[in-house]
């Protein structure tokens, strides 16, 4: 699996292009966001954990997903041929998710303290940065189960429609408090209003909030890697 993990690695990070995009996307949409909810009442620091949110969710849902394109070329098959175990592999997929997730939350925090001015302590820093980043793993996992079920040719049509639902619906760019009631109730079901709860605790200071929002998403960490597990090996059986 170390080799594995190392190949997947170095795989990833010579993917200019992709990791360039994966922060400079959320960036963009902050500095597009930024003075516009700003002006509307609400604290950079606000903007910039939804945003955040939104950047490590996508690039670890991208990472994940990827596996689609794999199994279409045979890749899976391929390495079921070799020493490295089913969960070997899932787990150095879920590792490079995540580490691609962390560069959009770095990148994100970065431009809101130079340009919007926010100002948090190392402790705040630390969990505005790193809360978001680990609330990220449901989301690798939700990209591995995707891709488990998705073909190269429906790919994008699956993850489009998921990165949306999860985005707005949510809360990470409207506030769910916003919504019509039916619509609220919807958005607290999604994994995603958990992951923006954790990046908004930093400016509203909503410490339980946060607690209560890593437990949740730790059991649809459970839940989604348990289902990711079921799939493969399923799909390992047809083979």
């Amino acid at each position: 699996m170390t080799g594995y993990l190392t190949f997947e690695f170095r795989r990833t990070l010579r993917d200019a292009k992709f990791l360039l995009f994966a922060v400079a996307l959320p960036v963009g949409l902050y500095l597009l966001m930024a003075d516009r909810f700003i002006d509307q009442g609400a604290p950079a620091s606000y903007v910039m954990g939804g945003v955040a949110a939104f950047g490590a969710m996508k690039a670890a849902l991208d990472v994940g997903a990827r596996t689609a394109v794999e199994r279409g070329i045979g890749w899976q098959r391929q390495l079921r041929l070799t020493p490295l175990s089913g969960s070997g592999y899932l787990l150095a997929k879920a590792s490079v998710a995540m580490v691609v997730a962390l560069p959009p939350v770095a990148g994100v925090s970065l431009v809101a303290g130079l340009v919007s001015g926010v100002h948090l302590s190392a402790a705040g820093w630390a969990a505005a940065v790193l809360g978001v980043w680990a609330g990220t793993v449901p989301f690798a996992l939700l990209g591995l189960l995707i891709g488990q079920f998705a073909t190269a040719q429906n790919l994008q049509a699956y993850q489009g429609a998921v990165v949306l639902v999860l985005s707005f619906i949510g809360g990470l760019f409207i506030p769910a408090s916003t919504f019509p009631q039916a619509l609220a109730v919807v958005a607290k079901v999604l994994p995603s209003y958990w992951l923006a709860q954790v990046g908004h605790a930093t400016a509203l200071g909503g410490g339980a909030d946060r607690w209560q929002a890593a437990l949740v998403l730790a059991l649809y960490a459970l839940v989604l890697g348990a289902a990711v597990v079921v799939r493969y090996r399923r799909d390992t059986a047809r083979a």
